[in-house]
C-alpha cells in the first residue's frame, strides 16, 4: 500500500504503556457482551477478560519497532476520514470521525475492560476503536496474513463498525436482543459483520480512486485476511470442527466475497446485508 508522506490522523490516541489502574473486569451491557463474544470467537479463554494479569500495575515497555506501524495506521485512519466525511455529505449526513486507541496488553472502554486476547474492537458506547499493535504481529503468523494491507482491512473493518453506529444498525441488531432466540441473534451479528466487511471495501475503492493506493498483491493481502477470520476456519483451528449456527461474523467464503463486493462497488448504500435471504448471504 502507497502510505508515506500522507497525512497522519489526529484522531490517535496512544495508550500503550499505560496500564488500567484497576483489576479488568467487562463491563455490563452489550459492550461487555460483544468483547466476551470476540475473544471466544478467536480462540481465547474468556476467563482472560474476568481475571487478567493478576491485576499487575506499573508501565508497560513500549516496542520501539511498532513505531512506523503506528505511523501507517494512522494513515491509513486519516484516509478512513477522508472517504467517510466525503461519502457522508454526498448523502447528505455528516460524519463524526472516531478516535483510534492504541495500547499495550490491556485497556478501559466504555465496554469494559479488555484484554489484547480480545483483537482489534470497535466500542459503540465510546464510538472508538481499540488496537493492540501485536495484534498484527499475530495476523501476519498466527492467522497467516501478512501484508500492509492486511492490516488496513482489519483496521478499517472496526471504522466500519463506526458507519454503522452512525446509521443506527449496530442500534438495530443489538436491540433484537432477548427479543429472538441465540441462533437468530447470532445471525443478525453476522449480517452486521458482513456489512462491516463490505464497508471496508467501500472505504478501499474510493480510497484507491482519490489516492492511488493500492499496489500489486494488496487484495489479495486483504482477502486472506478477510478469510483468515471467518468463523468457521476459527472454529476448525480451535476445536476441530465448525458450529453454523454458533457464527457470529460469517464463513471465510462470505467474509471475503463481501469485501469484494463493496471494494468493486464503492456504494455505501447497496451492501444491505439484512435484506438478504440468510441462505443467500
Amino acid at each position: 500500500m502507497r502510505w508515506t508522506g500522507r497525512r497522519q490522523s489526529e484522531n490517535v490516541e496512544d495508550r500503550r504503556g499505560i496500564r488500567p489502574s484497576r483489576g479488568m473486569a467487562v463491563g455490563g451491557g452489550v459492550g461487555g457482551v460483544i468483547l466476551l463474544l470476540v475473544v471466544m470467537l478467536l480462540g481465547g479463554d474468556p476467563k482472560q477478560l474476568l481475571n487478567p494479569g493478576g491485576g499487575q500495575q506499573g508501565p508497560v515497555a513500549i516496542d520501539p519497532a511498532q513505531d512506523e506501524l503506528k505511523q501507517f495506521v494512522s494513515v491509513v485512519l486519516a484516509d478512513t476520514e477522508d472517504v467517510w466525511r466525503d461519502q457522508f455529505r454526498r448523502h447528505g449526513e455528516t460524519y463524526k470521525e472516531p478516535r483510534l486507541v492504541l495500547y499495550s496488553g490491556e485497556v478501559e472502554s466504555a465496554c469494559g475492560f479488555a484484554t489484547a486476547a480480545v483483537g482489534p474492537f470497535y466500542c459503540p458506547g465510546d464510538q472508538q476503536v481499540y488496537v493492540d499493535l501485536e495484534f498484527f504481529s499475530d495476523l501476519k503468523t498466527r492467522f497467516e496474513a501478512p501484508g500492509d494491507f492486511a492490516v488496513a482491512y482489519v483496521l478499517a473493518h472496526e471504522v466500519g463498525h463506526h458507519v454503522q453506529n452512525l446509521r443506527g444498525d449496530t442500534d438495530r441488531v443489538h436491540g433484537m436482543r432477548g427479543r429472538v432466540n441465540e441462533a437468530e441473534f447470532n445471525r443478525l451479528s453476522v449480517r452486521l459483520e458482513l456489512q462491516a466487511d463490505y464497508l471496508a471495501g467501500v472505504w478501499a475503492h474510493h480510497a484507491h480512486r482519490t489516492k492511488d493506493i493500492l499496489e500489486s498483491g494488496d487484495i489479495e493481502e486483504a482477502m486472506r485476511a478477510a478469510s483468515a477470520v471467518g468463523d468457521d476456519r476459527l472454529q476448525r483451528q480451535s476445536q476441530g470442527y465448525s458450529v453454523p449456527d454458533s457464527f457470529k461474523h460469517g464463513t471465510s467464503e462470505q467474509r471475503a466475497r463481501w469485501f469484494r463486493a463493496g471494494l468493486q462497488s464503492g456504494d455505501m448504500t447497496k451492501g444491505d446485508t439484512f435484506n438478504i435471504p440468510y441462505g443467500n448471504l
